[in-house]
């Protein structure tokens, strides 16, 4: 088994656009590019904590408490 050719990917980019279409396809597009956008974001956020008015510090060990919830009692269908 080669690798896949150019024409390879046409067929199967022709296909994913016809099972789902060119309108969901931007969307999922246009998804994705906001999720990417908005991790750069985070990210730069917390290389720069003073830009963003946030100066709570973290403990020196790196421990960060957290509070967990028990999602099996709100999410009890039967």
């Amino acid at each position: 088994m080669g690798s896949l050719s150019i024409w390879h990917w046409l067929i199967v980019l022709l296909i994913v656009a016809l099972v789902f279409g060119t309108k969901k396809l931007r969307n999922i597009g246009g998804d994705l590019g906001g999720a990417v956008k908005g991790f750069k974001e985070s990210m730069r956020e917390s290389d720069n904590p003073s830009a963003t008015g946030d100066q709570r510090e973290l403990p020196r060990n790196g421990a960060v408490d957290v509070e967990a919830k028990d999602k099996s009692r709100s999410n009890d269908y039967r």
